[in-house]
């Protein structure tokens, strides 16, 4: 029982880690825009996490410790945002392929899906809070 107790906000704070990270590899991206030759980058986190939650969907209770361990379980801790670059594509002819309005979409994408989980595990972090004060 407690060790699913946090599980929710360990699941929101993977999530706004890989935003901070798409964040910083969006900036990086705009501001390298005039940059001959750079190759922008993005970042890969919810097809993995995605994986890691379908592939681990079923997880047996051993109710003797010489039973035989029966599924995956749900091993999120080695699921983490990966940065990858984008080789493929060229915008100009110096072959720098960072697309600027691309690139400020993403950005806006980010910021909002940051903020919706940030008042998720606020909203998260407020009922624990009250089953800790027993609703007081």
């Amino acid at each position: 029982m407690w060790d699913n107790i946090f599980k929710p906000v360990d699941l929101l704070q993977k999530g706004l880690s890989a935003a901070w990270t798409r964040n910083a590899v969006i900036r990086n991206n705009i501001a390298n825009v005039e940059t001959p030759g750079f190759k922008a980058s993005d970042v890969e986190f919810e097809t993995l996490m995605l994986e890691a939650l379908e592939g681990s969907r079923f997880k047996g209770t051993k109710t003797h410790p010489r039973h035989i361990d029966i599924g995956a379980g749900n091993d999120l801790s080695s699921v983490h945002a990966r940065v990858v670059e984008r080789e493929y594509t060229s915008m100009r002819m110096d072959e720098n392929n960072v697309d600027i309005e691309d690139e400020n979409v993403k950005l806006a994408q980010n910021s909002l899906y940051y903020n919706t989980l940030m008042e998720k595990m606020n909203s998260e972090l407020r009922r624990l809070r009250m089953a800790i004060n027993e609703g007081r």
